[in-house]
């Protein structure tokens, strides 16, 4: 894996012979009918193996049904000293960066991934030569994988590793690879009059835009603009901040493409729109961050500018210019679509047909190979576009899905026994730990916990989870990843891009000042009226 910031000019080439190489494979494949059979599968599992199209009640889409004495084994969960390579990994995305001494060699992307891989390994070797019981297999369909009577458990931890990469990570990547890579082609330019209003519009805009193309890919398009517009101004560090709090976090949680962790609910069967009903908590949380901000910026910081700086800002303007939007925004709308229809576990909408198995992510990635073909490269060169910081979220959760693996079975099991019952309990512990962590496997983990829980009789269940408790795992993971700059990973992007403009932004610790001062007090009172 390469380490180097990619050059902005640099070719595409080889990415796109990679990707007609996979495209032809999967097509090949399809001959043999291999997609198709991997969609039955998919299909006949999802449906709890009854006839297709009959209706289930509320099937578990976790756990297959098993017999009961093999149900007994595989509640047996792996070692609880298991959980050393997940908090490894996450405490090493946390603290690596804030050394000086690791600072450096962590910035590679190389370096990176020998530390998730080394972890990873050592979890797949533990259920290799440890692990004793039967484990439940996801991929390609719900399924129980038996221990070797004799010698090595190849099966359990080929299981492992498909759960864990065929099933969660390959999906995960491509989505985030697609809106990535498709949204750098897109660049706004210009420089408005640098009033708060406009500010807040920016941030606005975006906060809409979050959810319908990413956190990344909104904070792309956009941040750049935005610093162009207050290029003349010197208090700028605290838009930056208030921007990073709704465009790459609290904006994102109206669809599941707008945050990971929400893509990661609807892997584990959350319905495509249902993070609509999270609407009046999104349209509440961020209406008062902006109207926090204009306040701040109209009544102390604007006032606060040295008047040739107000001047030269009125001056010297320029209107927005849009460039790459031909082809990139049909095919932003086209990854959404996919996402929406063409999940195998569900029939295309007015058809009894399944979608092959990867129908989904190989339309992404021909949708990635069309706007590196047909987009303009120049539009790419002026945005700085390179793939370091995918490859980085690549590299790190490779790992992070392999090593999340036995505290997801451990929390299937042990989740009753925690106390965690209640919406505010749920909302405030993964939200406090998608502050300090990553909130995506966060999101995962008490997803999982509450999964394990019984919901009273008549309360509504979502994908296996009573809704108030989905509601509040979603809203903190995505909510609070906006407490630190490694909530969530447009957070440091963000920041890189803003210090490379010549913002000197606050440090690990002062930006957490910014954020409990103004989204504690928030998030509290949004704890009151939603939760």
């Amino acid at each position: 894996m390469d380490d180097a910031h990619d050059s902005a000019t640099s070719s595409s080439r080889p990415l796109l012979v990679v990707s007609a190489v996979i495209l032809a494979a999967y097509f090949i494949s399809a001959l043999f009918d291999l997609p198709q059979q991997g969609a039955e599968m998919i299909a006949k599992a999802s449906h709890g193996g009854h006839e297709e199209g009959r209706p289930t009640e509320s099937p578990d889409v976790a756990h297959p049904e098993v017999p009961e004495h093999t149900a007994a084994e595989v509640e047996r969960h792996p070692d609880i000293w298991m959980i050393v390579p997940f908090a490894l990994l996450l405490g090493a995305i946390a603290v690596l960066p804030l050394v000086p001494a690791t600072e450096h060699w962590w910035e590679s992307n190389l370096n990176r991934f020998i530390v998730a891989l080394v972890l990873g390994a050592l979890t797949l070797l533990y259920y290799l030569i440890l692990h004793e019981h039967p484990i439940y297999g996801h991929w390609p369909a719900h399924h129980v994988a038996q221990p070797s009577e004799e010698g090595l458990n190849f099966l359990l931890s080929g299981t492992v590793l498909a759960n864990a990469v065929l099933g969660e990570y390959i999906p995960f990547i491509m989505l985030l690879f697609s809106l990535y890579t498709i949204s750098g082609g897109i660049r706004i330019e210009g420089d408005l009059r640098a009033h708060p209003l406009t500010n807040s519009v920016f941030i606005a805009a975006g906060g809409i835009l979050a959810s319908f193309i990413g956190t990344t890919g909104a904070a792309m398009v956009l941040i750049r603009p935005l610093l162009e517009t207050n290029s003349e101004r010197r208090h700028v560090k605290h838009t930056v901040i208030f921007f990073i709090f709704v465009v790459c976090n609290c904006g994102g949680c109206l669809l599941p493409i707008g945050d990971p962790p929400l893509f990661l609910g609807y892997l584990r069967g959350v319905d495509f729109l249902w993070t609509f009903t999270l609407w009046p908590a999104w349209l509440f949380v961020n209406v008062t961050i902006i109207t926090v901000y204009y306040l701040w910026d109209h009544f102390f910081y604007y006032p606060h500018e040295a008047p040739i700086d107000i001047a030269i800002d009125e001056m010297r303007t320029r209107g927005l210019k849009f460039s790459g939007i031909w082809p990139n925004v049909l095919l932003l709308a086209g990854v959404v679509f996919s996402v929406a229809l063409l999940d195998p576990s569900k029939t295309f909408p007015g058809t009894d047909w399944h979608p092959w198995m990867y129908l989904r992510e190989i339309a992404q990635l021909a949708m990635v190979c069309l706007s590196l073909l047909f987009g303009n490269s120049e539009v790419r060169r002026a945005n700085n576009f390179n793939y370091h910081a995918i490859l980085e979220v690549a590299a790190l959760f490779f790992g992070i899905f392999i090593c999340m693996q036995p505290p997801l079975e451990i929390l299937h099991i042990k989740g009753p026994s925690l106390g965690l019952n209640q919406p505010t309990q749920f909302f405030w512990i993964t939200g406090s730990l998608s502050s300090v962590l990553d909130n995506a496997p966060t999101y995962v983990v008490f997803f999982e916990t509450a999964r394990s829980l019984t919901a009273p009789e008549g309360t509504t269940v979502v994908a296996g989870v009573m809704e108030p408790l989905l509601t509040a795992i979603s809203l903190g993971a995505v909510f609070m990843g906006a407490m630190t700059y490694i909530g969530n990973g447009p957070n440091f992007m963000v920041r890189a891009i803003a210090e490379r403009s010549g913002i000197k932004m606050p440090s690990f610790f002062g930006y957490m000042l910014y954020s409990c001062c103004i989204l504690l007090p928030l998030f509290v009172v949004t704890t009151l009226i939603f939760l």
